[in-house]
This record gives C-alpha cells, structure tokens and sequence, in this order.
C-alpha cells in the first residue's frame, strides 16, 4: 500500500499533502487528551512494533503478499488520535531511510495507511463494544472486525486519489476491483495480527489498552473458568505509586527487534497488493525511481553489507530503534505539552 512517487500526479499529491498535513496537526491536538503519564513511551513502541511488523509481508494469493498497514492496531492500543501520529511516524521513517513509499506521495500513503485506516477502524471498534458484551473476547472481535475493514478501506482511497489524479489511463472499474480484492484478503491477515495483539495486551494489562477504556460496564476476565471484572486501572505498586509499565515496554520492544532483525528474513519476497495491481493493470508505467534511493539503508538493507540475512536484520534493528527514538521523542514533546495546559488551566483557575 505504500504509493511510490509517479502514481498519482503533482496537484493531486499537493492537495493529499494539505490535507495529511491539516490531519496531523488534529492528531496532535487530540493527543494531548490520550497520551496519559505512561502512554508516551508506550506511543513509541506501537509505532516501532508496527514499523516491524511492516516488514513481516505474508502471502494472500498466488504471487501477491500483504503486510500490517497499523492503523487499527494503534488505534485500539493507544486512541485514535496518537494513532494516526504513530502510522505517520513509521511512513515518514520508513520513506526518508528505506526509500519505500514516494517522498512526494507522503501525503497520499499518509492519507490511506493513517488516516483512513484509523477512522474506518476504530469507527467500526467503537460500534462493536458498545453493543457486544463487555469481556475481553468482544474487544478482540471487535478489533478483528475494524481491522478487517480498515484495509479495503484505505484500497478505496487510493482507488480515489488515482481516480482524481492517476497518471496513467487504466479504467478506474479494474483498479478497484483489484485493489479492493486483493486487499480484502490482505484485511484477514490485518484482523488476525490486530487481533492477536490486543488480545495479548488484554491479558496481562488490560488497562493499557485504550480502546478497552470506558465501557459502559466492567470489562471482563475469565479466570479459573469464571467471569470476574477486571481492573479499571492499574493496581498500586508496593510503594503506593502506579504499576510500571517498564516489563511491557521491554518486552514489547524486544519483540519488535527480533520481528525486524531475525523473522523478517522469512518474509514472503512477493509484491504486495499494490506492487501487484500496478504492474498487472500498468499503474506503474510513470512510476519515478525514489528520492532516497541512494540511502545507505535503502530497500531494507545496509550498504556494503553483504551477507543477506545480516544486512536485512541490521537494517530492521536500526528502523526499530529509529522510530521508537522519534516516536518516544514526539510523543514526550505532546504530553508535555498536555502537562503545560493542565498546568495553565489550574493556575487560570485558581486565579
């Protein structure tokens, strides 16, 4: 899904470029409401979880692949402001150090990957919880379900921006078919990973999951074969101060290590959905070599390293490390700013 630069002409670019831009600046806002105490260096790690996982491409069809686009994901784990935030750091990343995805289609892949697949995703969340019972099995399937939907939709609007300013003339019915196709099945692979996750999290610490928060009623465990309330918040620690979240956040960030430096190497080397649909249907006769392509890193590999599997490896451990160091950096940056206000608010009335 990660449109490379030449797809979609200059105007059309511009104008999704504005608008990402108009989106981020909301998400920033609507972060400070979501990023609590722990939720900053958390926000870092889904995005570094996401970059890593990106890199894990599985097979949907014959010689077509798919990979996490993150939107829901985020979404549920952190709230749908900071995840748009966290989506966009991994494009940004992901197209200024590994040349994938077009510089000047940033605003396009930002649009489709983080934008649209949040909304879509946790519209649809949002919904499900609200009229399913309120246990952890419902939180999962309602984060299968908006991850399912999440894809297409995000092949929908690129199936949109190529309609207002694709720069070649294939039919716009056989592009959205095959987008759409091809990524329904990709969705399945969206729901299944979104889903795992957030079950996982659910399980040892429900309390971190955003999406999980303010149900009408109690979310509930099972445990020893009953239904019991889980914590609304974290229970104290020994000293009287809240949980840590440190055994998540290493844990979490290992995981994302050994994602991007070892398992990636098993990936599947298919094209993708996109890469697939362009090349059989000839959305790709204008596509423009990457900006970045001279990166050091580029396509996922260090230069001058020779050996495969360890300049794939060392490229993924620097992505990671990269995005949660700019995530982590941008997500202290807003909930200071969101302590600040708080701060400016008290004083307003205490005045």
């Amino acid at each position: 899904m990660h449109v490379p630069d030449g797809f979609i002409d200059a105007p059309v670019s511009i104008a999704a470029g504005v608008a990402a831009a108009g989106a981020v600046a909301v998400s920033l806002r609507g972060a400070r409401r979501e990023l609590e105490d722990s939720a900053a260096p958390l926000a870092g790690l889904v995005a570094a979880f996401i970059f890593a996982v990106q890199m894990l491409n599985f097979p949907v069809a014959a010689g077509t692949s798919g990979h996490l686009l993150g939107g829901a994901l985020a979404a549920i784990l952190v709230g749908p402001y900071t995840g748009v935030l966290c989506v966009s750091v991994v494009l940004l990343m992901q197209g200024v150090l590994f040349a994938d995805g077009g510089l000047t289609a940033l605003g396009v892949n930002v649009m489709n990957m983080a934008v649209v697949t949040v909304v879509v995703a946790y519209a649809v969340f949002r919904t499900l919880v609200k009229v399913l019972p309120k246990t952890r099995r419902s939180v999962t399937a309602a984060a299968f379900t908006g991850a399912l939907l999440s894809v297409p939709g995000a092949a929908v609007m690129f199936t949109l921006f190529y309609a207002l300013g694709g720069t070649t003339d294939v039919p716009l019915g056989k592009v959205f078919t095959a987008m759409v196709g091809v990524h329904v099945l990709i969705g399945l692979g969206e729901a299944v990973i979104t889903a795992a996750t957030v079950g996982a999290v659910l399980a040892v610490r429900p309390d971190l999951v955003h999406g999980a928060r303010g149900l009408s009623t109690p979310l509930k465990l099972r445990v020893g074969g009953e239904l019991v309330d889980a914590p609304a918040t974290a229970p104290a620690a020994p000293v009287g101060g809240p949980r840590s979240t440190r055994p998540v956040w290493i844990t979490g960030l290992l995981t994302a290590l050994v994602l991007a430096g070892f398992v990636s190497y098993y990936a599947s080397a298919s094209p993708d959905g996109l890469e697939k649909v362009a090349a059989d249907k000839g959305i790709d006769r204008n596509e423009r070599q990457h900006a970045a392509a001279g990166s050091p890193l580029a396509d996922y590999s260090v230069k001058d390293v020779t050996d495969t599997r360890l300049s794939g490896g060392l490229a993924g451990v620097i992505g990671v490390g990269a995005t949660v160091a700019v995530g982590t950096g941008i997500f202290w940056t807003v909930r200071r700013r969101r302590a600040e206000d708080l701060t400016a608010t008290s004083t307003s009335a205490a005045g």
